[in-house]
């Protein structure tokens, strides 16, 4: 049984600062909203911290087809996750099992209301057009100095 959740792809995830997660109310109505604490979870799960995200949780409970985007800003790739998802409640016993790992990145800062479980059911990459469009001069390295000059940042390089 092969795993969605490759070694690429949770790398990419790590690395992501925030990912984005689209859900769609009963009505229809698509919502995307920012998630800063996720994690891969097993061999095809992500889990997503809810603190302060009562829309998507209203609509996981209407329809738990959700899409999750996490993409490197200054490489311009990373990946498009489908999955279905469940909220998963602070009494339910499940409920300690997933919301461990995030114990530590929340700490007593942000209050965990549920977590969102996705089982991840297809991923593809993302990759910003002008890797396809002029792919002899596109290169990650090339990608990420245009991004830095663009938001007008620099990148300290450590070298311990």
């Amino acid at each position: 049984m092969t795993t969605l959740l490759t070694a690429n792809v949770r790398d990419s995830i790590e690395r992501s600062v925030l990912c984005w997660l689209a859900t769609v109310d009963e009505n229809g109505q698509p919502n995307v909203s920012p998630k800063e604490m996720f994690i891969a979870a097993g061999r095809d799960y992500i889990v997503i911290a809810n603190i302060a995200s009562p829309k998507s949780a209203k609509n996981i409970v209407a329809n738990e087809k959700v899409s999750l985007s996490f993409i490197d800003i200054f490489v311009q790739k990373g990946f498009k996750i489908t999955g279905c998802a469940v909220e998963i409640k602070p009494f339910e016993p499940e409920y300690p099992g997933w919301a461990e790992p995030f114990s530590v990145m929340a700490g007593d800062r942000f209050p965990i209301s549920s977590v969102f479980v996705i089982k991840v059911t297809a991923v593809e990459p993302i990759i910003a057009p002008s890797y396809r469009l002029y792919p002899s001069e596109t290169t990650e390295q090339a990608q990420i100095q245009a991004a830095l000059n663009a938001y007008g940042v620099s990148r300290e390089i450590n070298n311990d």
